[in-house]
């Protein structure tokens, strides 16, 4: 059986949306395990001067629980 799960992270770029969001993927597949899709739920930005000043992506990240993992708090 496989179970899924939803994370909702913000990532943020000066460069591009696009850079934003593969910044995000990137620091969030440090701490979490099994990442298998991503939906982007919204994109914004700052506006300085005329122009885009920082770039800001709304992601819905997808991960599989890992059910055969031992919870260190179970007693074995």
């Amino acid at each position: 059986m496989e179970i899924k799960k939803h994370l909702s992270i913000t990532g943020t770029s000066n460069v591009s949306w696009k850079d934003a969001t593969v910044k995000a993927i990137a620091e969030t597949a440090k701490t979490i395990d099994y990442l298998t899709g991503v939906t982007i739920v919204n994109q914004r930005a700052d506006i300085e001067n005329g122009r885009i000043s920082k770039y800001y992506v709304d992601l819905d990240l997808d991960f599989i629980v890992d059910i055969e993992r031992k919870n260190s708090n179970q007693q074995q």
